[in-house]
């Protein structure tokens, strides 16, 4: 892969893992990956400007982007990065978004507000050969985009499944996956099925219905599932924001009687701490696409999932195959 370039900011958080997509190329493919760095910077009021130092010319471009940015300042870099190194005569680019931002503003929720995945798709799409990212908070984003710039939206159960037989086996016993709203019941589902790949055990799967009387504070809630009366329950979503959804979740399912609770969010968030999900969680898990510091939350490493995407995009492998 020697016409392959990573590029990331050495001074962002995604440095750390565009180094874990390198390493894990070269050890499990035997390829080689060029790795550069392209710092960004500010002027003095406040605009963004990015700092090739390399000549890309000719080389298929990835692009790793730092989902812990502001989501503006993020967006805005995309649109530079897209601008720059399609300028510089590369053979392509692709973007790989480890979290893309704006994905819940998917629908317009009351009159006159902008689809604002749909406008990011619009800006960002033009030139750029794919777009990869993982556990979008609604599938049907993928449509936005143009034929000509396909999105892969990976799957992070799988490293979910591998992480708990590993370091938590004795969770999968006796286990009842929960979804916290009936949108997730999909993912929930597909953890459901490669927990039972992998192990040969069987778990129940339920959703809580809710409702939210504004915005980021949830209203009425209901269990929908089998009994969870003396099961391990985990509680599975695409992000955690500030943890209410998922705190008001399990809180009623204790009063039901659940032996453990643990939860999983793909994007950790945190914007308002973890404390509360510490007191009423057993086990807090999320992934490192957000680059969260540890601070007593297990973080699972998903940049081989991405490795995998890359190499096989640029070997025209199939993709697919890592769902299964």
């Amino acid at each position: 892969m020697e016409n392959v370039v990573l590029l990331a900011d050495e001074n962002s958080r995604a440095w750390d893992f565009a180094e874990r997509i390198k390493d894990y190329i070269f050890k499990e493919k035997g390829d080689k990956i060029d790795l550069q760095n392209l710092p960004s910077g500010h002027f003095r009021n406040k605009e963004m400007e990015i700092n090739p130092t390399e000549n890309i010319r000719k080389k298929d471009v990835y692009f790793i982007s730092d989902s812990s940015k502001n989501p503006q300042e993020w967006w805005v870099e995309l649109l530079l990065v897209r601008d720059m190194v399609l300028s510089a005569s590369a053979n392509s680019l692709t973007f790989v978004l480890p979290d893309m931002f704006y994905s819940r503003q998917d629908r317009k929720v009351k009159s006159r507000v902008p689809i604002s995945a749909r406008a990011l798709a619009n800006s960002i799409s033009s030139g750029i050969k794919k777009i990869i990212t993982m556990d979008l908070h609604s599938g049907q984003i993928q449509g936005f985009y143009p034929p000509t710039t396909p999105l892969d939206n990976l799957f992070s159960f799988p490293e979910v499944t591998r992480y708990l037989i590993k370091k938590y086996p004795q969770i999968l016993d006796n286990l009842l996956i929960v979804s916290p709203d009936a949108g997730g019941v999909v993912r929930a589902k597909a953890l459901m099925k490669k927990i039972g790949t992998l192990t040969g055990k069987k778990c129940d799967i339920a959703f809580v219905i809710k409702q939210r009387t504004v915005p980021g504070e949830v209203g009425e809630m209901k269990y929908i599932g089998p009994d969870p009366r003396g099961k391990n329950v985990l509680i599975v979503d695409d992000l955690i924001d500030s943890g209410g959804t998922l705190c008001s979740s399990a809180e009623m399912l204790k009063t039901m009687g659940v032996k453990n609770l643990i939860c999983y969010g793909t994007h950790g968030l945190f914007t308002k701490g973890i404390d509360s999900l510490k007191q009423i969680f057993d086990l807090v898990l999320t992934s490192n696409t957000h680059f969260q510091e540890n601070n007593g939350v297990g973080v699972i490493d998903v940049s081989s999932v991405f490795a995998e995407a890359i190499y096989r995009a640029q070997k025209g492998l199939s993709i697919s195959q890592l769902f299964d």
